[in-house]
């Protein structure tokens, strides 16, 4: 898993080869089953996962006990429970395997070490939370301008993957809708 990181790295930033063992040097490997948890509500987020294999879902519970995912992170993509992990406070997020997953973990120590003494490492945590902001604000809008229908036709565009490879209840709560408007939306498409 470390040279798939070593790929991902690559393709974000330059660096050389030192720098890149350095990096890579802070990763441990996770092995998580499937529902297992790494954050729950209430902890603070120590770690960014590198997914290798697997899936995991960031994902808030309401005061209604309704689950609401926010984000999945599939193979050679990176989660956390961003806020907690920036800020150190309690995190209002979890985060769960969905599958069989296999990670490498950075701790949010070496994490800020490496943007101390690497210096293109901070390139490419730019890069990160550039495409993190992106992602929540096209996901906020969506929530605000589409009804269903376009929710999903534009899931099925950006990131089939979603759909190919989890559950509806989880598609349902990606989405924001329930799982007999995504089974009917479904029915619709094919």
């Amino acid at each position: 898993m470390h040279e798939q990181l070593s790929r991902y790295i690559n393709r974000q930033i330059k660096v050389s080869e030192e720098e890149l063992n350095t990096i890579l040097s802070y990763f441990r490997p996770l092995t998580l089953t499937k529902n297992e948890l790494v954050v729950t509500h209430g902890q603070t987020s120590q770690r960014t996962y590198f997914v290798g294999k697997g899936c995991l879902r960031v994902f808030f519970i309401d005061d209604k006990g309704q689950e609401a995912t926010r984000y999945f992170a599939f193979e050679n993509q990176f989660a956390t429970a961003l806020v907690s992990f920036i800020t150190g406070e309690a995190s209002e997020e979890f985060i769960q395997a969905t599958e069989l997953t296999k990670l490498l973990y950075i701790s949010h120590h070496d994490f800020y070490h490496l943007l101390d003494t690497i210096p293109q490492w901070e390139k490419f945590y730019r890069y990160y939370l550039e495409n993190a902001y992106v992602n929540n604000t096209k996901r906020l809008m969506s929530f605000l301008v589409q009804d269903a229908a376009e929710k999903y036709r534009m899931l099925l565009a950006e990131n089939p993957v979603i759909v190919r490879r989890l559950s509806n209840k989880l598609v349902a709560s990606y989405l924001n809708i329930s799982q007999e408007t995504l089974s009917r939306l479904k029915a619709k498409v094919k």
